[in-house]
């Protein structure tokens, strides 16, 4: 990639303000990769912004990774020089600074979803990266930014997240683990605040959706169904709802996990998730994208409306 990560140096060479922009909805992954981004730009004389672009507070759990409190939540792109957007599968999880990152003449892209179309002015997209934070301490390395404490725990983040805490990966993301740990990552805490710990509501939560556990047969597919709904989940954090995915992915019996989040009465985010069909070309037929083992897409309708859209791209295929 040393064409790329030149190209993408040269993309903020003499760029004094530049926004660094992670998905809505966001996860350890996006947050850390903006917290990192942002502390190795100021590190190199930039002055840089994170944002995400919804008016929504993340979960407070990510406020651990160093820099996040100072994480804007906008209503739109502010007047920069450059844009990153990090772990945006697409332009428009960029949320409300989607449309004047579609149209900014110069966007640096760092991703890791193999459903990226490749919407930057230069792209370092790497879809065998197990998060965006692992091609992001590449780039650094070219860039001879110094990984400070910070910065290894906001790659660790997340590292750690992404790969399930290290249930799967190349051997390399555990050479990137020890070399942030040696920086002096409290890995023990970071598991704590990003993995372990879950409130009572949360857990409450969480019984009340799996309890509507349904296996539905699909085309070829046994889906593993649940369905968190407008009313159920209103009141609560998206991390915690979000934090559902994870029951699904490995049902015994059940080829794909599916959780429908309506977080807008009408709109439902659904997330598949799988050991073994790639969802990702799944989620891209319906307008989504994502990793091959998880993916998601954007449905709008009742409940069985959605599941009856999900069903029949299904049974075509």
């Amino acid at each position: 990639m040393a064409m790329q990560w030149a190209a993408a140096a040269e993309l903020i060479s003499d760029a004094r303000r530049i926004a660094v922009v992670g998905h809505i909805r966001p996860d350890a992954d996006a947050i850390g990769s903006v917290c990192a981004v942002v502390l190795a730009l100021e590190q190199l004389g930039k002055h840089a912004v994170g944002l995400i672009g919804e008016p929504k507070r993340f979960s407070e759990n990510l406020l651990t990774i160093p820099g996040a409190e100072r994480i804007a939540q906008v209503t739109e792109l502010p007047l920069v020089d450059a844009v990153i957007t990090v772990d945006c599968a697409t332009v428009d999880r960029a949320g409300a600074c989607a449309p004047a990152i579609a149209t900014h003449e110069r966007v640096l892209v760092v991703d890791h979803h193999a459903s990226n179309p490749h919407f930057g002015s230069v792209n370092l997209i790497d879809s065998a990266a197990e998060s965006t934070t692992v091609i992001l301490a590449e780039w650094f390395s070219y860039l001879g930014v110094e990984i400070t404490r910070e910065i290894a725990h906001a790659l660790y983040a997340g590292l750690a997240t992404d790969t399930g805490s290290f249930r799967w990966g190349r051997p390399q993301m555990h050479e990137l683990a020890a070399e942030l740990m040696r920086k002096g990552v409290d890995v023990r805490q970071v598991a704590i605040d990003l993995l372990d710990v879950r409130r009572v509501p949360d857990v409450i939560l969480l019984g009340t959706v799996l309890s509507q556990l349904q296996v539905e047969p699909a085309g070829d597919f046994s889906l593993g169904v649940v369905y968190a709904d407008y009313e159920t989940i209103c009141d609560y954090p998206v991390n915690s709802v979000e934090g559902i995915v994870e029951f699904v992915r490995a049902l015994a019996g059940v080829d794909i996990g599916v959780v429908f989040k309506e977080y807008t009465p009408g709109e439902w985010a659904v997330s598949l998730r799988s050991i073994a069909v790639n969802v990702s070309d799944i989620a891209i037929g319906l307008g989504g994208g994502g990793h091959v083992l998880a993916a998601g897409y954007t449905a709008y309708g009742t409940e069985a409306e959605v599941f009856a859209q999900l069903k029949r791209y299904l049974e075509a295929l």
